[in-house]
């Protein structure tokens, strides 16, 4: 933060400050424990963002090999690019249920769009809105069959 009481804040800089306050305060409150990080993951399945983060992380080499791992290819890349899509729908469809579920407790538009970084309760009301309507389009119709099943 500027030490300049006459120069505007940095909204990338406060925005990184709040991401980061966020992330501590959710770890202490519900991630301290081991049994309170593994609620977060599947024993058995690994879903298309933990699959996407992990072979983004190990490419980078901010996530270390294990001794006999094999190193990440191009077809682990590929096969990560192919998930983007579905992960990014899950997190569309996991922001959509936040949202509702911040109105139902009463937070408002301007309240939702400060958490959102957003400029205005109009801007954060139009998100949900987009959200919403792509989500519901990507719900199958009744009997449909469901990719995968």
């Amino acid at each position: 933060m500027p030490e300049d009481p006459f120069v505007p804040p940095s909204p990338d800089e406060l925005r990184a400050h709040r991401a980061y306050a966020a992330l501590t305060r959710i770890a202490e409150r519900h991630a301290a424990t081991r049994d309170q990080r593994d609620r977060q993951i599947h024993p058995q399945v690994l879903g298309a963002h933990e699959a996407v983060r992990l072979v983004s992380f190990l490419a980078a080499g901010t996530a270390r090999h294990e001794d006999d791992e094999p190193k990440v290819d191009q077809a682990d890349i590929t096969a990560a690019l192919t998930l983007v899509p579905l992960a990014r729908a899950e997190m569309e469809q996991v922001e959509t249920s936040l949202l509702l579920m911040a109105r139902g407790r009463g937070l408002t538009w301007q309240e939702i769009a400060f958490g959102l970084g957003l400029g205005t309760a109009q801007a954060a009301r139009q998100r949900y809105e987009r959200l919403a309507g792509r989500v519901e389009a990507s719900q199958p119709e009744p009997g449909q069959a469901v990719a995968g099943t």
